[in-house]
């Protein structure tokens, strides 16, 4: 091979991994893909290092090594072009795809325009926050007020983010606009007789914040640290809990703004809203199908992500119903949801990071976060919300290590794995005796 074919080989892998890496995927499994593209285009043994913004690709040659490095500078939840992605790889690895070939497709994949319009994905966050509000036991009054309450919320924010307002204040604003509708709702209580059990405030900002949890990388971040890959798990880590730092500060300030008003703030129990086991999945199958439409996911996907968030539900409450903690029975929900998505992946039926990410939205702890914050403003202390606080941090690690676990379990099952993957095993095992 050519030392320009070889350069060449090189910029179209780089790409690809670019190209996944910005959807969210894992550095594990966008390092499998990148090596396996490289070994279907005649070109094995690249060194590939990946941290939180940028790729490396470097090839041992006698005459000096050639190394190709590139910056990810955007980020955006297109799970189509994911998908697309994992199939050119795929074909690639197969030796269907030319390198032309593999260039071109590469080029047409990535700059295609996604696949929906904007309108539709605000449409779909709507819907998701409806479907939280229903999950948590809210009625059609509360699933409509969330509904347009999150349609403003993503066309703040998406004017915000044109004029270049950095991410953490973003989630700031949107968890405010939450949390004010949520005032507006508590000063009406008080002052017009609206019945607080109709409209109760606490679910309309629970399901705002769901809908903003849902775009953060924490399951990413976990897979990288069980992969063995430290330095990118820790940098997403970080971010995801800045990000949910803007949103607590976000709840936090208006909480705290309207009981300096005098608005009567007050809080149900956060489990009186407990609907039927029936509802919480239907519920729970239009918060998946809504977000997957939200990230661009193909819609022959949308029906299969709902099956799997509904059954996530299930097994969740199910789970709640005989005694088990809120914690334990995140986890045991997510291994289900991690193994479903994992075997269902292996047909190429779509991603299993597409599924996954989705398929465990309905139980992202949105609800204490808020019971948190409030508990904070009422007292005055951080120690009275600190309960509810760690409860919410235990709940998304456990949903992060259930389905990074079930992954891991449903790969393992495969009859022959291939070469790069079986060293990634070796690498998340450890070195220790």
């Amino acid at each position: 091979m050519s030392v320009q074919a070889e350069r060449d080989v090189l910029d179209v892998v780089l790409r690809t991994g670019e190209a996944l890496l910005g959807t969210g995927a894992g550095v594990a499994d966008v390092t499998v893909a990148m090596q396996r593209m490289a070994a279907g285009l005649g070109m094995s043994g690249c060194q590939i290092d990946i941290t939180f913004n940028s790729i490396t690709i470097s090839l041992d040659r006698e005459d000096g090594a050639l190394t190709r490095v590139r910056v990810l500078e955007v980020r955006t939840s297109d799970y189509s072009r994911l998908a697309e992605v994992l199939e050119l790889v795929d074909d690639v690895a197969a030796g269907h795809v030319a390198l032309t070939d593999a260039i071109a497709r590469l080029d047409a994949i990535v700059a295609a325009p996604h696949p929906y319009r904007r309108w539709v994905v605000t449409a779909a966050l709507g819907l998701m926050a409806a479907g939280v509000a229903v999950l948590l036991g809210g009625g059609w009054q509360v699933a409509g007020l969330a509904a347009l309450t999150t349609g403003v919320i993503d066309r703040a924010l998406r004017f915000l983010r044109h004029r270049g307002l950095p991410y953490l204040f973003q989630q700031a604003v949107g968890s405010a606009i939450a949390t004010a509708v949520a005032v507006v709702l508590l000063w009406g209580v008080g002052r017009m007789g609206w019945d607080i059990a109709v409209l109760p405030p606490s679910l309309v900002v629970a399901s705002g914040i769901v809908v903003l949890l849902a775009g953060l990388s924490l399951v990413g971040a976990a897979q990288d640290a069980i992969s063995g890959f430290p330095l990118t798990a820790a940098g997403r880590s970080f971010e995801v809990a800045l990000l949910t730092l803007g949103i607590v500060i976000g709840v936090g300030v208006v909480l705290d703004v309207g009981a300096r008003m005098g608005v009567p703030l007050s809080i149900s129990d956060l489990d009186a809203f407990a609907p039927p086991l029936a509802v919480q999945i239907a519920g729970a199958a239009v918060v998946s199908g809504s977000f997957a439409v939200a990230s661009y996911t193909r819609m022959r996907t949308v029906p299969l992500v709902a099956l799997i968030g509904g059954v996530g539900t299930a097994v969740n409450g199910t789970l709640a119903a005989v005694g088990v903690g809120p914690a334990a029975r995140a986890f045991a929900a997510a291994l289900v949801v991690g193994v479903l998505a994992g075997v269902l992946a292996r047909r190429r039926t779509a991603p299993a990071m597409v599924l996954t990410v989705c398929g465990i939205t309905p139980m992202l702890p949105g609800l204490a976060i808020y019971g948190a914050m409030y508990a904070i403003v009422e007292s005055g202390s951080t120690l009275s919300g600190a309960t509810l606080t760690l409860q919410a941090v235990a709940v998304g690690i456990a949903l992060a290590a259930g389905v990074s676990l079930g992954d891991f379990v449903a790969r393992t099952t495969r009859a022959q794995a291939d070469r790069w993957q079986t060293a990634l095993h070796r690498r998340a095992r450890g070195t220790r005796i």
